[in-house]
């Protein structure tokens, strides 16, 4: 059982919760902290000190007192008057994780929530009954006001839910459960919708699926080095201790594991082939420069998780503080550094995708097919990465680098950071589709290579590869395999088959790189 506010969330447990594999709780002396917090703000907001959204407006209205009578209604229209979100909905697992991590947020005790509102917080999230928010109308910068405006609306009876996956207004299925509206306390409606929980949520399932696209990336490029008869000497770690960086040390001795005791690179060791492509022979510096940049971000992430993005902070009576938590930049940086990070693994799997269909390996057909004219082979394959791998370019300009003034010139500076984890998140599907084409080719020009053997953990992978895509003799409707190689890359069995048949990696920046 996780305890929100006391224990520490991580990447991993996070996304437990959101799956339903880890249940929440707020424990009594959580309880008791977030009670005092709460009735710090009453206190406050019965007497006659301005203090910034307890009594005051907002933004360019930060200095116009509001009645004691209004504080309640204050609230309320501050829910109705920020939900002007537009686009698409936002996937519910990312919707549902917004809540979690908010939840946690104001577990920390500092944000002067009333117990009511976390515990119908709560039953949203433990009936699965989860907020309809639209994808645009954030700039990340007084946290993401216009999501988590939509995000708590069903709090106030308005809005709509999803129930089981089916749209419904929130008013309808309050009914059915015999539920009423939750009445909002002063500093309430602010409380919810100051944060970074859009922004950090999407930056939850980037590190996620980052860090599965760069796991599977050393495991296609092994595959494809022995399928081009490559040569292991890139990967021996004698060379990466010249130039340590930890990412490149870490793949490697990753992909040198891959390699080991090959049969393959066993028969051509003395052949006249001075060097490989860059695509193939410096993995470890690209492959490596993109897990840095990941693990940059999840850092950000594990901090952000923990971390208190309301406003103002609530330490006493006598201290409250009307800061800057709530700004996206610590995020909105290292969004954008993984945004190109997962570009360029994508474009060096491109290359090494058309590298492997020129014929100029031995015993490896041009197209990766025998019977080539009447058959166009896996020609077309590389054009969708290729397409793929362009889009990705197009979308690595950094949104962080624009800023738009709002709230009337009071919020004059704002990261961006909403919009840089959707485009980072879209890069990162692209590059799903671009190793699953690698994979393809990978998979084809390895089978050219039998009767010879690889490394274990090569040939479980490539037999498990071989369950769902069969080898290509001949033209067939190539996009149901890249679909079953997105299916196989996305489940992660791959990852898990070559675990259990390969060698220790030994490598010392495994717990940074592998723990999340």
């Amino acid at each position: 059982m996780f305890k929100y506010g006391l224990d520490v969330l991580t990447v991993s447990k996070a996304l437990a919760l959101m799956s339903g594999e880890l249940k929440g709780e707020i424990s009594a002396a959580i309880k008791d902290k977030i009670l005092a917090s709460h009735e710090i703000v009453k206190e406050i907001s019965l007497g006659d000190e301005a203090v910034y959204g307890i009594n005051t407006g907002f933004g360019p209205l930060c200095n116009t007192k509001i009645a004691k009578e209004q504080t309640n209604e204050l609230q309320k229209n501050i829910l109705l008057s920020h939900s002007v979100g537009v686009g698409n909905p936002i996937p519910i697992e990312i919707a549902k994780l917004m809540l979690i991590l908010k939840v946690h947020g104001l577990a920390q005790a500092h944000s002067g929530i009333s117990m009511e509102i976390l515990e119908r917080i709560l039953w949203h999230i433990d009936q699965d009954i989860i907020p309809y928010v639209p994808e645009q109308g954030s700039v990340g910068a007084s946290g993401d006001l216009a999501p988590l405006s939509h995000l708590f609306l069903p709090l106030i009876g308005e809005g709509k839910v999803y129930e089981q996956g089916i749209l419904k207004e929130t008013r309808d299925v309050l009914e059915s459960y015999n539920l009423d509206p939750v009445p909002l306390h002063p500093k309430a409606g602010l409380a919810l919708i100051n944060g970074t929980q859009f922004i950090l949520a999407h930056a939850v399932v980037l590190v996620d699926k980052l860090h599965n696209c760069l796991s599977h990336a050393d495991i296609i490029g092994a595959m494809m080095v022995e399928g081009m008869l490559g040569s292991s000497s890139p990967f021996k770690d004698i060379l990466h201790q010249t130039r340590p960086h930890k990412g490149a040390v870490h793949v490697a001795k990753r992909i040198a594991s891959f390699l080991l005791d090959s049969e393959i690179l066993e028969s051509h060791k003395d052949c006249d082939r001075v060097q490989d492509p860059y695509s193939l022979r410096c993995m470890p510096q690209v492959h490596g420069s993109s897990r840095s940049a990941w693990l940059h971000l999840k850092e950000a992430v594990e901090i952000e998780l923990n971390a208190v993005t309301d406003n103002p902070v609530i330490f006493s009576k006598e201290l409250t503080i009307s800061g800057g938590n709530f700004h996206g930049q610590p995020l909105a940086l290292p969004i954008d550094y993984a945004c190109l990070a997962a570009s360029e693994l994508g474009s060096i799997s491109d290359r090494r995708s058309y590298y492997s269909l020129e014929g100029k390996v031995e015993g490896t057909p041009k197209l990766l097919m025998d019977d080539t004219g009447v058959n166009s082979g896996f020609m077309i394959i590389q054009y969708t990465a290729a397409a793929l791998a362009s889009e990705n370019k197009g979308l690595c300009f950094p949104s962080s680098a624009d800023s738009i003034p709002t709230s009337l010139g009071q919020e004059d500076h704002v990261s961006m950071g909403s919009i840089g984890a959707r485009k980072a998140l879209r890069v990162c599907n692209n590059l799903i589709k671009i190793l699953a084409t690698e994979l393809l080719c990978a998979a084809q020009a390895f089978d050219f290579k039998k009767p010879l053997k690889s490394s274990k953990a090569l040939n479980a992978a490539h037999d498990l590869i071989r369950t769902t895509i069969s080898f290509a003799d001949k033209d067939r409707i190539f996009a149901y395999d890249i679909e079953a190689a997105i299916a196989l890359i996305e489940s992660k069995e791959l990852l898990h088959t070559v675990k259990e048949k390969g060698e220790a990696i030994n490598s010392p920046f495994e717990t940074q790189f592998e723990t999340f």
